[in-house]
């Protein structure tokens, strides 16, 4: 068997594999941690061993699930779940929902613990987004939306010649059975998703990225951003929210708006009119707006 570290840090490609690292990692947790805070809802976990203390990331003690069995239990409900969104079944409690977010918030959130604890905040940065990357994609794969990671290629004039711009996407959603967009060009009746653990210093590329899409393929293309959360340890034992909702609304009115913005852990201020119109969980995309998008 890998070690913990070099299981984190293996591509994911199921579901499966994700619910069986979040077992491991949660088993890991709960043996080497030494000391907690509690700020604003958040807990905030250190552990120290060999004279070294390690934080971990800021945990929403609302979602997080940290009794292994629990979540155990949790993830089998969560597969029925996402079974009937594959179904096409379009009624679904506040109370499943809140599994899709809890569940889903915990695989993720556990993985970064893990690489909190276990790597250097420099290397596991890059994994960890890799990770989210996959767990989006696992997810629409498992409810039967057909998606794939499309690098599109925009052509330029230069002094030296035509050059290449790659801009990449990373995941396209179809409502056909195979997506129908290439690195050369974007269906109109697909998603362009934009999936990162936060949006701190991404949000303003989303809307730029929506403008060059749209000049490029001549049609408007609808943009999604899917975010873990936007909250972030600030020194030992306080935290501190990233979402700069000023900005967000200052885009949307003289840039271009985006399709839609889902979290697995909402900011405080997403939960507040105006920004609760732009602003959603998780669980609602995959429950509802998707249907909505994609049939538009």
């Amino acid at each position: 068997m890998p070690t913990l570290n070099d299981e984190l840090q293996q591509v994911k490609k199921t579901l499966d594999e994700f619910g069986v690292l979040t077992v491991r990692v949660l088993g890991y947790f709960n043996d080497v941690i030494s000391g907690v805070e509690e700020k604003n809802n958040y807990l905030i976990h250190s552990s120290k061993i060999g004279g070294t203390t390690k934080f971990i990331r800021p945990i929403n003690k609302s979602l997080f699930i940290f009794d292994n069995q629990l979540f155990h239990e949790s993830f089998i409900r969560l597969k029925k779940i996402f079974n009937k969104i594959k179904e096409r079944e379009t009624v679904f409690s506040e109370e499943e929902k809140l599994i899709i977010d809890k569940t889903l918030y915990t695989i993720q959130q556990s993985i970064g613990a893990g690489f909190d604890l276990l790597s250097n905040p420099n290397s596991a940065r890059k994994h960890v987004g890799n990770r989210f990357e996959e767990l989006i994609k696992v997810i629409f794969t498992e409810i039967g939306i057909a998606n794939r990671k499309i690098v599109l290629q925009i052509p330029y004039e230069t002094d030296e010649g035509s050059k290449i711009y790659k801009c990449e996407n990373d995941l396209i959603l179809s409502p056909f059975e195979k997506v129908r967009s290439t690195a050369l060009s974007l269906d109109e009746h697909e998603i362009v998703v934009s999936a990162k653990t936060t949006s701190k210093d991404r949000m303003g590329k989303m809307f730029i990225d929506k403008i060059l899409l749209e000049r490029f393929v001549n049609h408007s293309q609808k943009v999604i951003g899917i975010f873990l959360n936007d909250v972030q340890r600030k020194e030992d034992n306080n935290i501190s929210f990233t979402l700069v909702s000023g900005l967000f609304m200052v885009y949307s009115k003289f840039l271009i708006q985006l399709d839609g913005i889902y979290y697995m852990d909402l900011p405080p201020t997403a939960k507040k009119t105006p920004y609760s119109r732009h602003m959603k969980p998780f669980s609602e995309l995959i429950t509802k707006d998707i249907r909505i998008l994609l049939a538009s």
